[in-house]
């Protein structure tokens, strides 16, 4: 099993709209990907490892797959309208980490 990580840097003047992501964005995106997703969740920054200090990302939204090559599989053929839906909800550019779960 691998998760699929997009990660929102934080900054002092970024915008992320969390309710369009997880009502828009995150369904629209799972549609499209299919059954190849086996789950997801959404993480919404509160805060840093030092108390008042910024989180370092403003959200972060996971996505769970059998494999690399079911995730590129299920991907590629929609990478254009899932990525052009990015301005709608932030000014920030996503980080992506694909990572094997150990545990």
């Amino acid at each position: 099993m691998i998760k699929v990580s997009v990660m929102y840097p934080n900054s002092s003047n970024a915008t992320f709209d969390i309710d369009y992501y997880c009502d828009i964005h995150m369904p629209m995106a799972q549609g499209l990907l299919g059954n190849s997703v086996k789950g997801s969740n959404v993480d919404y920054g509160l805060g840093g490892g030092v108390p008042g200090e910024m989180a370092p990302f403003i959200a972060i939204g996971h996505l769970l797959f059998d494999s690399i090559d079911s995730f590129q599989n299920a991907f590629a053929p929609h990478a254009e309208k899932i990525m052009g839906d990015i301005p709608n909800y932030t000014n920030t550019q996503p980080q992506i980490q694909i990572s094997e779960i150990k545990l």
